[in-house]
């Protein structure tokens, strides 16, 4: 793809925009794309007018300004949470898992007009770790990129870089509440991925992202505590622990993994050739 593009990067909640695609969105932005966040869910479990209605989309702005983006929206939804109970839906709007996907995809797919876009970036088939607002993500995605005739990038990590990482971060009680055995079923093989976007440069841009959403981080849980010690670490150890991210084009595959998200992955991956390291 030639000249200015646009990219729309969908995602689940606020601080979700950093975690996968943020060093992404920077490098699109300062490389003169435009660059709009949407998310589905505002980030909170009650009703919008509460205290806190307001105070996670702001700290989403504040990220999408460290990062470059245009536009940010929210789609209206609120969160559905990540335990065995589907609460109620509070009373002035309705919770991501349960709203219809025709409709959530129409909403998603007028700002995809609106704005001309040119890929969409969404979540991988299981929603990363298999949050249920995650694999709605997934589905409304895909649904309104087939409504659009949009491209599509679904960012996802390494399934076996999860699998390494989760261990040392359980043992320092980083990470308690994921069973060893999703985890290792979580994101997506590494054979899979058709894109590995270096986004060291952008590091500090990520970084002052992840530090906006600074109420998040003030709790007591355990990752409130890791996203503080990934703020500790300074620039140069973040971009070497947090420079690259990860997508898969669906329905194709690259003898050779693209390092240009902007350039499509369209030839498939005959048998028995090999795929590049990553």
């Amino acid at each position: 793809m030639c000249g200015v593009a646009t990219v729309l990067a969908f995602h689940a909640h606020p601080d979700d925009e950093v975690v996968l695609t943020g060093g992404t969105l920077a490098r699109l932005a300062a490389e003169g794309h435009r660059v709009i966040i949407v998310v589905a869910c505002d980030g909170v479990m009650g009703p919008a007018t509460g205290p806190d209605g307001q105070a996670r989309l702001d700290m989403l702005r504040a990220s999408a300004a460290a990062l470059g983006a245009s536009r940010v929206e929210h789609l209206g939804y609120a969160d559905s949470g990540h335990g065995p109970v589907l609460y109620p839906d509070p009373p002035d709007r309705t919770r991501f898992v349960r709203a219809d996907l025709d409709e959530a995809a129409a909403r998603l797919s007028g700002v995809i007009r609106s704005e001309r876009v040119d890929l969409l970036l969404s979540y991988d088939r299981g929603g990363g770790y298999g949050h249920p607002d995650h694999v709605r993500v997934h589905l409304v995605g895909a649904r309104a990129a087939e409504m659009t005739g949009t491209r599509i990038l679904e960012a996802t990590i390494p399934r076996e870089l999860v699998a390494w990482t989760f261990y040392p971060l359980s043992w320092a009680r980083l990470l308690v509440r994921y069973d060893p055995r999703v985890i290792r079923g979580s994101f997506t093989p590494r054979k899979a991925i058709t894109h590995r976007i270096n986004v060291r440069r952008y590091a500090a841009c990520k970084r002052a992202a992840l530090a906006a959403h600074h109420h998040e981080w003030q709790g007591t849980g355990r990752a409130a505590r890791l996203a503080r010690v990934m703020l500790a670490l300074p620039v140069p150890l973040f971009a070497l622990f947090f420079g690259h991210e990860w997508f898969i084009e669906p329905a194709a595959a690259t003898a050779a993994v693209k390092h240009d998200i902007l350039q499509p992955a369209a030839s498939r991956l005959m048998p028995g050739r090999s795929h590049d390291h990553i």
